[in-house]
């Protein structure tokens, strides 16, 4: 793992939430855009060290719909950044460590990502996030 690339936050609505992340808080909005393949809306936002991914569910049926039923809004997933997402996959489950998705799929940004499963790492969900071939943001 390279660093935390960026902590995803589960919210109903962008258009709610955006303005206290941005008004309130300060924070400078870097992209909106949608995510099919996890039926989501994603905001992105520099909070100087570190970025701040706010999910709105596209769908009753996405995960973080799901999530935000359950959980209600807040800390979704922390994100690693890491090179080579292929190798690290290997790594995790040579380790032992349940993955939610077995190959790499397209993520926000242009990134390939991989969820790690929750059972797995202590309740927490973690996200390998490998920018080193997209667009990045």
């Amino acid at each position: 793992m390279e660093k935390v690339d960026h902590l995803g936050i589960a919210v109903a609505s962008l258009d709610e939430t955006l303005p206290f992340y941005t008004e309130k808080l300060g924070l400078r909005l870097i992209a909106i855009e949608e995510v099919p393949s996890e039926q989501v809306r994603v905001a992105f936002l520099d909070a100087s060290n570190i970025k701040l991914e706010l999910l709105e569910p596209m769908s009753q049926e996405s995960a973080v719909a799901k999530f935000v039923e359950k959980r209600g809004q807040g800390l979704h997933h922390i994100a690693f950044g890491v090179q080579n997402i292929n190798e690290r996959l290997l790594e995790m489950k040579e380790q032992g460590i349940r993955m939610i998705h077995e190959t790499p799929k397209s993520g926000a940004g242009g990134a390939q990502v991989a969820f790690m499963h929750p059972k797995s790492t202590c309740g927490v969900l973690f996200e390998l996030c490998d920018k080193s071939k997209g667009k990045g943001e």
